[in-house]
């Protein structure tokens, strides 16, 4: 099992668990988040969400087209694995959402 720390605006806001690669997901606020909903589909008052593929939102987030191929080549990562592309590009995302591999 994979795991990421999602940060919004540079505040800590949750972690994302990759439960069975390709299949199962889950994101859950930190208990101690108190801002904005990372994604308007993802109020803060539910808590956790249970995905049974990647996550709508984050896949909105991971490259395209040339910058897509290009980070397959350099990083060496399936074009399958999703969650290795958020990994891999969490730090340079457009917008207000930072994503840390969990070590």
């Amino acid at each position: 099992m994979r795991s990421a720390r999602i940060f919004f605006h540079g505040e800590f806001a949750g972690v994302l668990e990759e439960i069975e690669y390709g299949k199962r997901y889950s994101f859950r606020y930190s208990d101690g988040y108190s801002g904005a909903a990372i994604s308007h589909t993802m109020p803060v008052e539910k808590r956790e969400y249970r995905f049974d593929r990647f996550p709508p939102f984050f896949d909105g987030l991971l490259p395209e087209g040339v910058m897509l191929e290009g980070l397959l080549r350099q990083e060496k990562i399936d074009r399958n694995d999703l969650f290795g592309q958020l990994l891999a590009v969490g730090q340079e995302l457009v917008g207000a959402v930072t994503v840390e591999e969990v070590l």
